[in-house]
């Protein structure tokens, strides 16, 4: 066996080590799948422990798109393992064995898979999301319109197919697990951004 397809089952054990989990009952936290909005990611972290609790977790979940991809380009994985590995990790996110498959929404696994992709459509997609974030103040539209252009950017900047596909399929995956955010912006009840807090 070529030992380039070790990278995409190892993409997804890495994706599934839950930083919303670790870092709460390292603060002393409660759950976060069982308190708050129960989704074990940064925006309920910060509802539950405050902005330290929240940017740790926001790290470790980028950390996770990011460094699997970064092991495939260092060893110059085809376009397709790099594409394979770097959807493996997003899915450890959404669905993680390590914790009942009860995951997060993925944005912050997302931007750090893009990062290691193709850095030039990872700031491009973090602009997307920070002008979004303080023209309408939603983090959640926020997030699906800086989404829903990226694999528009690697068309643009790095035209790869799997790697189109890929992030195609992952957008799909982020929207879905974002459909309650989605009913609520259409309803007017999503919860805005507190810049000033």
């Amino acid at each position: 066996m070529n030992i380039d397809y070790l990278l995409v089952p190892g993409g997804y054990l890495f994706g599934s080590v839950s930083t919303a989990i670790i870092v709460c009952k390292l603060m002393g936290l409660p759950d976060p799948r069982t308190e708050g909005s129960g989704n074990p990611g940064a925006t309920n972290v910060a509802r539950l422990g405050g902005k330290k609790a929240a940017a740790l977790t926001l790290a470790g979940d980028m950390l996770k798109g990011l460094i699997p991809v970064l092991i495939a380009h260092a060893i110059q994985a085809g376009p397709v393992i790099l594409a394979a590995t770097a959807l493996a990790a997003f899915l450890g996110h959404l669905y993680p064995v390590f914790f009942g498959f009860q995951g997060g929404k993925g944005v912050a696994t997302a931007l750090g898979v893009i990062y290691g992709l193709y850095w030039p459509v990872g700031l491009l997609t973090t602009a997307i999301w920070l002008g979004m974030a303080v023209l309408f103040r939603y983090s959640s539209l926020a997030a699906l319109t800086a989404m829903l252009l990226a694999p528009l950017g690697f068309m643009w900047l790095w035209p790869e197919p799997p790697v189109i596909i890929a992030m195609v399929v992952m957008t799909v995956l982020l929207y879905w697990r974002h459909r309650s955010n989605i009913s609520n912006l259409l309803n007017g009840k999503e919860g805005k951004i507190g810049f000033g807090k």
